[in-house]
């Protein structure tokens, strides 16, 4: 990369890539050399507790860089999209308010793309409509509203336990209201929105070729393997309150290890089942790369940088320094 003429100051700055791009790396980099403060845009970081299969940055690296948006959830509780608009916005101002520069880092680019572009406003509560739902489930069951909102909205569907009636109303209400499924309601497209990445200011890690980034996936999930991270699942299944269906355990890595265990009985996986439940979770973790990488391409304001560049560390520091020090 090569430096371009002055730009103004950013009210942040971003890294964004698909898993086993070199994110955290980069942004401990960027660390080192300027005063920032990171924003994780990761949607399985929120969680306590799952460390391993997250590849959340260890204790020195958490400690080397203020960080924020990681560990704030327990695995129980769901964090939305809007949610997380809210805390990085806020977060946003207090660390510029503190004299230093927001990093966002992550993958999860629906976060990215509700921060940049905003969040549709979602109908009000009606009363009227919701004393129906309620006498539809009084009637039927709370699982049969949750079959009849799979019909009309399956993300929404999936990532709630059938017998979640709070949120199953609220889906329910939002279609009946507005006509639209409440998963429609977080792809954006706010016109007016203020959106605090700057043209420039989002650094894309996109490999150029792709069985690099499948080699290193293939690497991180033996290491995390090699970590005990069946034990981890082992732990978390072990509290008794958690399933298989709560977003938290959805996240690639934990739905493969959750299945694995709940064929075996959870019990200890032999060679076999073991061999078969690394190579799902590989070809699940190849599939979110994928999508990450789809994502990105959308966005025609990013940076994109060859993350399997030799020299793709030092491109970083020089899109960083083009940005920070041009208007120190």
């Amino acid at each position: 990369m090569t430096r371009s003429t002055p730009l103004p100051p950013p009210r942040c700055l971003a890294v964004a890539g698909p898993t086993a791009s070199g994110k955290t790396a980069a942004a401990l980099a960027i660390a080192r050399r300027w005063p920032v403060e990171i924003i994780s845009v990761d949607s399985a970081l929120v969680y306590k507790g799952m460390d391993i299969g997250t590849a959340k940055p260890t204790p020195a690296e958490l400690a080397a860089v203020p960080h924020h948006l990681i560990d704030i959830r327990d695995p129980l509780q769901a964090f939305s999209a809007a949610e997380f608009v809210a805390d990085a916005t806020r977060l946003i101002a207090e660390i510029t308010a503190r004299g230093r520069t927001p990093l966002l880092v992550g993958g999860t680019m629906l976060y990215f793309k509700a921060l940049m572009q905003g969040l549709d406003d979602m109908p009000k509560a009606n009363p009227g409509v919701r004393e129906g739902i309620e006498a539809r489930a009084q009637a039927l069951g709370w699982p049969a509203l949750h079959a009849e909102l799979a019909k009309i909205d399956p993300p929404t569907a999936a990532r709630l336990f059938p017998n979640d009636s709070q949120r199953i109303q609220r889906a329910l209400e939002v279609f009946e209201v507005s006509g639209r499924p409440i998963s429609s309601f977080q792809t954006g497209g706010d016109l007016a929105h203020d959106n605090p990445i700057a043209p420039g200011a989002l650094l894309a890690l996109e490999p150029v070729e792709r069985p690099w980034l499948h080699e290193r996936i293939a690497q991180r999930f033996d290491a995390m393997l090699a970590a005990d991270f069946l034990r981890e699942v082992r732990v978390l299944r072990g509290r008794g309150d958690l399933h298989a269906d709560l977003p938290s355990m959805r996240c690639v890595g934990y739905r493969q290890a959750w299945e694995a265990l709940d064929a075996n009985g959870g019990a200890e996986l032999n060679q076999a089942q073991l061999a078969e439940f690394r190579d799902r979770g590989i070809f699940a973790t190849r599939q979110l790369a994928k999508r990450q990488i789809t994502w990105l391409r959308s966005m025609p304001a990013r940076v994109s940088l060859p993350c399997d560049a030799p020299n793709a560390l030092d491109q970083t520091l020089q899109w960083a320094s083009a940005r920070l020090d041009a208007t120190a």
